[in-house]
């Protein structure tokens, strides 16, 4: 997994993702006819389909969609007497899981910091029985202040850092969310042999935003099919009760029937229990109650698209140990190529 280990640690918020563009783009190049960026920032790669000979095409277009951005900050202001940086959070963020963690700020140069706050030794009762907020946290790249404002600006990306960790049966990282996507749709490329659809790779910008860049992928697009791939939470942990776990790490990969953002087609959800059935392939089902996917950006700009999601259970969500199983990311990816051989047949409108 030394590839998901280079996505995972390359740096890129919403609006700011130069690196991890130029490699997903590079490993596109290898599985693709032909890579194009937008002026979005997508990175879009095309596959064409072969039609066996004697038969006739029938110009289907299968659009698999995965988001390189992740959640990070911009500098939004910098203290001249002190050095000290704040924050503006680019994607949500739960500020509790921020204390005392390190951060990489983007300016003329990289420089590592890290997230502090007020000690509790010296907080009231009313302070430490109040959770944290982002105006309460800081950060400290314990330079002088004439270094700092030498180097950064506001503006400058924020990103978190934090390196990749083989964990047992599971790898844990920051930005999981979503390069396992991109991740599972490079190998699923890489992996598939046959296929008779048209199939658009695309690496899109700025969803944890708004599902931006998916949205405006579609209109250049124009899909039948829209396959995004992305996490999904994973509750299985102690104080959580069966009914409110979504999915579990080492269940799956997990089909989505709906989030907040979008109701997937329901003969595609039934086309991919029917393939998971038939090659044996572990999954589980997913309703996700709040969040959303680059499916729902897609089925709302491109017309009238088909639209599913398959979701890799993880834990720890939006943080910077987000958990996933190794299992139910390779199940993510033979279930797709399964979809991928046989995407011709069938229809999928209701």
């Amino acid at each position: 997994m030394e590839l998901l280990k280079q996505l995972a640690e390359t740096p890129g918020v919403p609006g700011h993702e130069d690196a991890i563009r130029a490699l997903t783009k590079s490993e596109l190049s290898k599985v693709c006819d032909s890579v194009k960026t937008d002026a979005l920032g997508n990175v879009i790669g095309f596959r064409s389909g072969k039609v066996p000979r004697g038969k006739r095409a029938i110009g289907r277009k299968v659009m698999v969609v995965a988001h390189m951005d992740e959640i990070g900050f911009m500098v939004s202001y910098v203290e001249e007497k002190t050095g000290f940086l704040r924050i503006h959070p680019i994607g949500g963020f739960d500020p509790k899981t921020l204390i005392a963690q390190r951060v990489m700020v983007h300016g003329k140069k990289k420089l590592c910091g890290v997230i502090g706050s007020k000690p509790i030794h010296i907080m009231t009762p009313k302070d430490r029985a109040k959770l944290p907020k982002l105006d309460d946290l800081h950060v400290d790249l314990g330079l002088p202040a004439k270094t700092v404002t030498g180097n950064v600006s506001v503006g400058d990306m924020v990103t978190l850092e934090q390196t990749f960790l083989d964990l047992g049966d599971c790898v844990t990282v920051k930005a999981l969310d979503d390069r396992v996507g991109v991740y599972v749709m490079l190998e699923a490329m890489r992996k598939l042999r046959s296929h008779q659809v048209d199939i658009y790779a695309v690496g899109s910008v700025q969803e944890e935003v708004g599902l931006r860049g998916a949205t405006a992928s579609a209109f250049g697009v124009a899909p039948d099919i829209v396959i995004a791939l992305d996490v999904t939470i994973a509750c299985d942990v102690p104080g959580v009760s069966a009914d409110k776990k979504i999915s579990s790490l080492g269940g799956g990969v997990a089909i989505k029937i709906m989030d907040s953002s979008f109701i997937a087609s329901p003969k595609l959800v039934k086309k991919f229990q029917q393939i998971a059935r038939r090659k044996r392939i572990k999954h589980q089902m997913e309703i996700l109650p709040r969040g959303g996917t680059d499916a729902g950006g897609v089925q709302r700009a491109g017309g009238a698209v088909a639209a599913m999601t398959l979701s890799i259970p993880t834990r720890y969500v939006h943080s910077v140990v987000e958990m996933a199983h190794k299992k139910d990311i390779q199940a993510a990816i033979a279930l797709l190529v399964a979809f991928l051989e046989v995407a011709h047949q069938g229809s999928y409108e209701l």
